[in-house]
């Protein structure tokens, strides 16, 4: 792969990466007038309609130029996608209600150990300089991420599991997206979540228009940028770039939440204080040293090495 695309691929997850972490302030602000199921369940719906547009005056302006889609290999992926995102989605929304922000943002992203670890069973190996990085990382988010001792309750459990079944996601994007067109398949993928949570909404939260209105500057930051943008830009950038890359860049995530956490709290956006520690600060430098160093020329030809070796 040309090292152009790649780097553009790069930028890609790393813009979806940036528009998660400052969906931090509207997803807990939505969290204040409706139900988990509730929120992700309409973010959703609103994600895939908003994809669903995009596809619709994208492909009447291509016209006959539009690139045929493979829809047994996209409906395919875009069924298995929404499953691992409903479920992980879910866990982690209700991990939350139990356990302090700090706890869920670290256990979460253990997802960027996970990845190298299940790609191994694959058949996937990752290079050392990738597994520095990935060490490196994970030690970032503790310092970054963690104000308590390191307890396991039932809401770090779930966030726990959220963690595995995003590695999954991760693996299952990777897997399909090479074959799949990338804006349906996440088009796809938000519409089994969207039906399932709200689903699941309605029989046990019994959501009303009132909450949805209070919420409506929550909900649609997080359907169409969040869910609608985001996570189509992850499934592009991922044809481009190793897995174990991507979660490394996707983790970027939790900075980007503490940087626009704090901003908001300096502007008076939010009354909570934000202000990050010296701790927090060398735990941004971690994440943000190893997401460099997996890109360094002398991390692909590593990487490229050992692939070598393995095919010879």
């Amino acid at each position: 792969m040309k090292h152009g695309t790649r780097m553009l691929c790069t930028f890609y997850l790393l813009l979806a990466a940036f528009i998660w972490g400052m969906a931090f302030v509207s997803q807990s602000k939505g969290m204040d007038y409706m139900g988990p199921l509730t929120f992700n369940g309409v973010r959703s719906l609103i994600g895939s309609l908003a994809l669903a547009l995009y596809i619709l005056l994208a492909g009447r302006a291509a016209g006959e130029k539009r690139k045929k889609t493979d829809w047994r290999i996209t409906l395919r992926g875009g069924i298995w996608c929404g499953l691992a995102l409903t479920a992980a989605s879910t866990l982690q929304q209700f991990g939350i209600q139990h356990t302090t922000v700090g706890k869920a943002g670290f256990i979460t992203t253990l997802y960027i150990i996970f990845v190298p670890v299940a790609g191994i069973f694959f058949g996937r190996k990752a290079s050392k300089i990738v597994w520095v990085g990935a060490v490196t990382a994970a030690a970032g988010m503790y310092l970054l991420c963690m104000r308590s001792r390191m307890t396991l309750g039932t809401g770090d459990t779930l966030v726990f599991c959220c963690a595995i079944v995003f590695t999954a996601h991760i693996l299952l994007v990777d897997h399909f997206s090479p074959g799949a067109d990338g804006v349906v398949l996440s088009c796809i993928q938000f519409a089994v979540c969207g039906i399932l949570c709200t689903g699941g909404a309605l029989l046990w939260e019994h959501p009303t228009w009132g909450q949805l209105w209070d919420g409506a500057g929550s909900l649609a930051y997080a359907g169409i940028l969040s869910c609608g943008v985001a996570y189509t830009l992850q499934i592009i950038g991922q044809k481009g770039v190793n897995p174990t890359v991507a979660a490394l860049i996707l983790s970027l995530e939790s900075v980007f939440a503490t940087v626009s956490g704090w901003t908001a709290y300096k502007i008076g956006f939010l009354k909570t204080d934000q202000t990050m520690t010296g701790r927090q600060i060398l735990g941004c430098i971690l994440v943000f040293g190893a997401v460099i160093l997996v890109q360094l020329p002398m991390g692909r030809r590593s990487e490229r090495g050992e692939q070598q070796q393995k095919a010879a």
